[in-house]
């Protein structure tokens, strides 16, 4: 080194600040490493006075009012047992999702009304409900509905008719002659 003002490499620095580089990384090393925890804050519990969580969920034209409280598992849509609302078992399976990843079958009772779409869309809204609404119940839930996609809004919805075609896209039939 020709002169302590300048540095060529990295040695050189090394070189001009001594020991006292040294005695921080030491003391850096040597501090207790605690364990990484979610920085993100717990939200607050919303509940009515009731003691139910409320949501809305929404699904293609459907929009479905949710209420949940601690219970047995019973869940009601629109006065009827979700049974006889929703006979096809591939709904009533969407409608149970958000419990069977939280790991809260048959804890909650869900009241829902739905208006507007079809049965599938209301089932995706009630869906999106159920979620809203359990993690607000309980928010350390949050997460974890929130990985397995069920607090978003699936925005897809059937695209409206052009003029000048037979549906969406669909042209009418072409005639050469």
């Amino acid at each position: 080194m020709a002169d302590n003002n300048t540095i060529s490499d990295l040695a050189d620095l090394k070189d001009i600040t001594g020991n006292a580089a040294e005695s921080e990384t030491a003391a850096i090393a040597s501090a207790p490493v605690a364990p990484r925890v979610s920085t993100a804050p717990l939200r607050e519990q919303e509940l009515d006075a009731q003691g139910r969580a409320y949501a809305t969920g929404r699904r293609k034209d459907a929009v479905a009012r949710v209420w949940i409280k601690p219970g047995t598992g019973k869940i009601t849509v629109n006065g009827r047992d979700q049974e006889t609302y929703f006979a096809r078992p591939t709904l009533r399976l969407v409608i149970n999702q958000p419990f069977q990843i939280a790991d809260r079958a048959g804890q909650y009772d869900v009241v829902a009304t739905v208006k507007g779409g079809g049965l599938s869309g209301q089932a995706g809204a009630v869906k999106h409900g159920i979620s809203q609404a359990l993690s607000k119940f309980e928010p350390a839930l949050r997460s974890t509905v929130k990985a397995a996609g069920f607090l978003t809004r699936d925005s897809r919805v059937v695209e409206r008719k052009k003029y000048g075609r037979a549906k969406a896209r669909r042209s009418f039939q072409f005639s050469k002659r």
